[in-house]
């Protein structure tokens, strides 16, 4: 904060995904002791992993922290949402108006990468959209020959 004069918000909403009786297992150990569910999770169907939360859960949630800090951004502005993968991918997914079943084909993210988000803006009082700008990055966004708007 004090290199960039920026202020910082802590929101529980963003935190990681809980699993229930998954967490702190391997994907083999769960696969064995849970093979329904698990197979139904791995093809984005939209359950309780180890009893815990949902896909939308998480999405509802952490739209609702994302949603409170976009208020406070100047037109032209950015907010830098910083959370875990899962939750992230679930954002990503809601933003871009994926069906839920659809959010698991969206690729994880590598320990210190981002995804870029942009807003649109439609114009003659149209609601703009959500696109997906970069994921899995790991430097800055670098312009698209071809890609104005």
């Amino acid at each position: 904060m004090a290199l960039t004069g920026l202020g910082l918000r802590i929101d529980e909403r963003l935190r990681e995904t809980y699993a229930g009786t998954w967490q702190g297992q391997l994907s083999s150990e769960i696969e064995a002791t849970d093979p329904q569910t698990f197979a139904a999770w791995r093809a984005g169907v939209d359950v309780r992993p180890g009893g815990g939360e949902t896909r939308t859960e998480i999405a509802d949630r952490a739209e609702i922290a994302v949603q409170a800090a976009l208020v406070d951004v100047p037109e032209a502005g950015v907010v830098v949402v910083v959370t875990h993968g899962g939750t992230a991918r679930t954002l990503i997914g809601r933003f871009l108006g994926l069906p839920v079943e659809r959010w698991h084909v969206i690729g994880g993210l590598a320990n210190c990468s981002w995804s870029v988000l942009e807003q649109t803006r439609a114009g003659s009082g149209q609601p703009g959209f959500w696109r997906l700008v970069e994921h899995n990055a790991g430097t800055l966004p670098e312009p698209v020959m071809g890609d104005g708007e």
